[in-house]
């Protein structure tokens, strides 16, 4: 079945139709499921997450109002999911996230890049929330800053002053690992 619009998508999964609801999941999906991954760091949790997304989706939908877009609604409930998860947990642990290896690289190039992503990663599970899903937002799925500060439900200006802060812990952990 075609759709016109997301509005039309929404409308018609608010009133049960299956396609609709079909429609939208394949349409956000791997997006939530991205952004769950990056924030928790776990798989099967970010898969947990994205489906409590939708489920709370399904339920909202016919009083949902279309103040912002619905991708971005949609991410919000996705981070408030997360949010939820990482402050239930006493000590945030990173699996180490598949890594697209260079063929052209020598086994001691590939385990150098393997010990920086993992470094790195470390270092984004030890930020502020807020921090790190600033970060996770823009820098790593790609989301304009205008898109994440309405997902985070702040400002712009207050977006730009976690992302700087994010940056700036991140350089001096990153620093300090390498000196040690």
């Amino acid at each position: 079945m075609a759709f016109s619009s997301d509005l039309d998508r929404i409308t018609r999964a608010a009133a049960g139709d299956p396609a609709a609801v079909s429609s939208l999941v394949d349409r956000y999906s791997s997006g939530v499921l991205a952004l769950a991954t990056r924030m928790l760091g776990d798989a099967s949790e970010a898969e947990d997450v994205t489906q409590e997304t939708f489920l709370r989706a399904w339920k909202a939908l016919p009083g949902w109002e279309p103040r912002a877009k619905f991708s971005t609604w949609l991410h919000r409930v996705a981070l408030n999911l997360c949010y939820d998860r990482l402050r239930k947990r006493r000590e945030v642990t990173m699996e180490i996230l598949p890594e697209r290896t260079d063929p052209a690289m020598n086994p001691a190039e590939l385990l150098d890049q393997s010990q920086r992503v993992r470094a790195v990663e470390d270092a984004i599970s030890h930020l502020p929330e807020r921090q790190a899903a600033a970060l996770t937002l823009c820098a790593l799925q790609g989301h304009s800053q205008a898109e994440a500060a309405d997902i985070m439900d702040v400002s712009v200006e207050a977006l730009e002053s976690l992302l700087a802060r994010a940056r700036r812990t991140l350089r001096a952990s990153l620093l300090e690992r390498a000196a040690s």
